[in-house]
């Protein structure tokens, strides 16, 4: 046995391609990132604003500004595409949108679903 095959060896990353779904996946466990450590800044912000009178009035301010309002509105995002990927993938689970085209369309659907949510949740925080 030759141990010593010459293999094509790809180590540079910027010329890999992957397909929509594969960006989705890897989008979809990225929100999840995101999302479970934006719960810290909602429950410091909980927990601010049930301290006291006074420090409810400072979650108040904080989040009448606008990287209050920025940051609120990006961890709703990040949350929308959680949830609209999940679903997603619960319905592949279920055996549907299995194959490469419908796997696309399913991708490009999430984004687009996406896209109106964080657009809603900016009219709300805005």
């Amino acid at each position: 046995m030759d141990l010593k095959k010459k293999r094509p060896v790809n180590l540079d990353l910027q010329t890999f391609h992957f397909p929509i779904p594969a960006l989705a996946s890897i989008a979809h466990r990225i929100s999840g990132v995101a999302t479970f450590f934006s719960i810290t800044i909602l429950l410091w912000l909980l927990s601010l604003s049930l301290e006291s009178e006074d420090g409810f009035l400072v979650a108040v301010d904080i989040m009448n500004r606008f990287f209050g309002k920025f940051v609120l509105w990006g961890i709703l995002t990040f949350l929308a595409y959680h949830i609209v990927g999940g679903i997603r993938h619960m319905v592949m689970d279920l055996g549907y949108f299995e194959d490469l085209e419908a796997g696309i369309a399913s991708a490009k659907v999430v984004g687009i679903m996406t896209v109106l949510l964080s657009v809603f949740a900016g009219v709300l925080v805005w």
